[in-house]
């Protein structure tokens, strides 16, 4: 629309130099035909312009035709040089808007060349027609300006097109950011759903075990269904828990040492097992990851615990220092040889699974047996 109405304004003011040209002034029989030649093949070459300009500019590759500076070029010499002639100086308007045009879409080298041959031109036409020094010095000053004003179109124009690139690419990069949120969302959400499944399957796996062994080896029916309602109380919490892992309430975690402390008290509840929980340093506010980390680190160690060494002390050292908290789960090696196998319903990637969790929050995590006990070791930055 913009260029539409630019193209008016030069028809218009290529209107006005030829009523002013034409309608007030008298030529002799040389200067007559010459003036309305040089008008007349202006117009022509305008028109050609024209059709160069608009067309295809609506495409998002366009570029200006190559054959533009020629053009521009012919328009500054032909009105240019016409402008020398006595009652025609106005023709030099038509000059200056080739030049200014060249100056805002073709190249700095394109640019001064078309305004140096409107110059010539104009220098040319008036040596020929005796025209004043107005027109020898002032003509030529017109193109130069008309040059100088293009180029800072052109700048300016520039300045906008790369503003506009570099806005496109921020929009891309925020949906880029806005899809690795999702991804990153999703495989959150599918790290807690396994942790949740991994603690509650392992612990009902457990409970079921145990009053599977009542019931054929003692028959002893009565213990065997509070182990059996316990396996159902299990069961209800993973479901919940599951439904709090998709729809990512963490807002809801209680603060990291209590539910730590709320753990082992179920721990020891369920499996008969003494449970110590000690708390080093003065308990902080952890971000929800850090302490959603610990807690499914500890989850997985208590229920590894109760699979692979049963009814064998368990401690929990929830450490605050300076600079990160650890938690330390500890117990006792079995008699097996090889040493507890702490695997899960996973297939044996459990400890894996929170290293990574760790390792994605800045912490760290350390298994192994040393001095008969086999602990397990989660640290992560305050």
């Amino acid at each position: 629309m913009l260029r539409k109405i630019s193209w008016l304004i030069r028809a218009g003011a290529y209107v006005l130099v030829g009523t002013g040209i034409f309608g007030w002034s008298s030529f002799g029989p040389v200067a007559l035909p010459v003036t309305v030649t040089a008008f007349a093949l202006t117009g022509l070459l305008m028109c050609a312009w024209a059709v160069l300009d608009l067309r295809g500019r609506e495409d998002a590759g366009w570029r200006p035709s190559p054959a533009l500076p020629y053009l521009l070029g012919a328009i500054a010499v032909l009105a240019g040089g016409a402008s020398g002639v006595p009652d025609a100086t106005s023709l030099v308007a038509l000059a200056a808007l080739a030049v200014l045009d060249a100056g805002s879409e073709a190249s700095l080298l394109a640019g001064w060349a078309v305004a140096g041959a409107g110059a010539l031109a104009i220098e040319i036409g008036a040596l020929i027609a005796g025209a004043g020094t107005g027109v020898v010095l002032g003509s030529p000053l017109i193109l130069l300006v008309a040059l100088l004003s293009g180029r800072n179109r052109r700048a300016y124009r520039v300045q906008a097109e790369q503003a506009a690139a570099m806005l496109a690419q921020v929009e891309q990069l925020r949906a880029e950011q806005r899809q690795v949120a999702v991804l990153d969302e999703r495989t959150r959400i599918a790290r807690e759903i396994h942790d949740v499944l991994a603690h509650s399957l392992g612990a009902l796996g457990i409970q079921i075990q145990a009053a599977r062994a009542l019931l054929t080896d003692h028959g002893d029916i009565e213990r065997a269904a509070g182990l059996l309602g316990v396996a159902q109380r299990i069961a209800s919490d993973g479901l919940t828990e599951t439904r709090r892992a998709v729809h990512a309430l963490r807002a809801d975690t209680a603060p990291l040492d209590e539910e730590l402390a709320k753990m082992a008290a179920e721990h020891r509840q369920r499996h008969s097992t003494d449970v110590q929980f000690t708390v080093e340093g003065d308990p902080v506010p952890l971000p929800p990851e850090q302490t959603l980390a610990l807690v499914r680190t500890a989850q997985e160690s208590l229920t590894n615990t109760a699979k692979h060494a049963p009814h064998q002390p368990v401690t929990l050292l929830l450490s605050y220092q300076d600079d990160d908290v650890t938690l330390t789960i500890g117990n006792p090696l079995t008699d097996s040889p090889a040493g507890p196998a702490f695997h899960t319903v996973d297939g044996g990637y459990g400890l894996t699974g929170m290293r990574e969790r760790l390792l994605l929050l800045g912490g760290a995590l350390a298994a192994g047996a040393e001095s008969g006990r086999w602990a397990v070791t989660a640290r992560v930055p305050r």
